[in-house]
């Protein structure tokens, strides 16, 4: 398993600013993600359905804690919650296909041609899942 970045250098003599607690919520976050894969790993390796049960509350006691951190980063930061409605909007048109996915762009660098091969053309979320 990946060693994840640890926010702390030490112990800090001082709380931290919002911004900075963001940041920690953040791997809290991804902490949390890490720990439901685990379980459900566990879960997948055994064939004891009392262990499976058990497991499975518990991966859904983390993925509430997912819930709880996104609620807390959308407070300690404005532009999180504002990108994230924007987002859920536009992923439910998507889904609802009111919005072609094939639409929305995403931004490539700009490439010159080599070997006389043209620049690779524009990227869609449609290219990307073979629409």
């Amino acid at each position: 398993m990946p060693e994840l970045t640890n926010p702390y250098i030490g112990l800090t003599p001082r709380k931290m600013n919002n911004e900075e607690l963001a940041r920690a919520i953040r791997q809290d976050i991804i902490a949390e993600h890490d720990a439901v894969a685990l379980y459900e790993a566990h879960i997948d390796a055994t064939d004891d359905e009392v262990a499976k049960a058990i497991i499975k509350h518990i991966a859904d006691e983390e993925r509430k804690h997912v819930a709880e951190f996104t609620a807390l980063l959308e407070r300690l930061d404005p532009d999180q919650a504002r990108l994230g409605a924007e987002a859920y909007k536009e992923a439910e048109q998507m889904m609802a296909g009111v919005m072609p996915m094939e639409t929305t762009q995403i931004q490539q660098p700009e490439t010159q041609e080599q070997d006389g091969a043209p620049a690779p053309a524009g990227l869609t979320v449609g290219s990307l899942i073979g629409g």
